[in-house]
């Protein structure tokens, strides 16, 4: 399981974007973070910058896989079926659900969740 965010864990860096323009303000190295958008995505395809996105459907999470996103951040009520249709196509996204506290990492490995991401970190 994918663990982002913990304090014990070294995890890459995630800075939040709103904009193309955010893109250029950002560390090279860093992985971007937004809500779903298929002109970030596109950009973020052809120029290789690795991001996280936020999705309210399955239908955004197939195309955020098939536009190379590094990480699916689904809202909750979506979370599950987002993962079974992620392991039935064999997406390269992983499927990241957004947690508060780490007593939540237990119940999401049972339900076989690629991983988690703490809320602090994408703010």
């Amino acid at each position: 399981m994918i663990i982002i965010g913990d304090r014990f864990i070294p995890f890459e860096k995630i800075e939040n974007i709103k904009t193309l323009e955010d893109i250029k303000q950002t560390s090279s190295n860093s992985t971007v973070c937004f809500s779903y958008d298929k002109e970030i995505m596109s950009y973020c395809f052809g120029n290789n910058v690795p991001y996280a996105v936020k999705i309210t459907s399955l239908k955004e999470a197939l195309y955020a896989n098939a536009l190379g996103a590094k990480y699916l951040l689904p809202c909750t009520d979506i979370l599950e079926e987002v993962q079974k249709t992620a392991e039935n196509y064999l997406f390269d996204s992983k499927v990241l659900a957004l947690i508060e506290d780490e007593n939540e990492i237990e119940n999401l490995a049972r339900k076989s969740i690629d991983g988690v991401i703490f809320q602090k970190v994408i703010k």
